[in-house]
């Protein structure tokens, strides 16, 4: 496998995790009450915050030949 379609692979798993963190928090936010919805937003950040470094580190590391 080339580099060019594992970087694809990788920021596709970015995007997942990202759009996983918008449907986390709005099902927290709007249907869940309690510790439940705490436990499931910390969930949706962590998700948020490894899917924002994965999508930064494929931007930054530059085209692939």
């Amino acid at each position: 496998m080339s580099t060019a379609m594992l970087k694809m692979y990788i920021s596709f798993a970015g995007m997942i995790l990202l759009i996983l963190a918008i449907g986390l928090i709005l099902l927290s936010r709007y249907k869940l009450k309690g510790w439940l919805a705490g436990i499931i937003t910390v969930l949706a950040y962590i998700c948020l915050v490894i899917g924002g470094l994965i999508i930064l580190y494929i931007v930054f590391s530059g085209p692939t030949g």
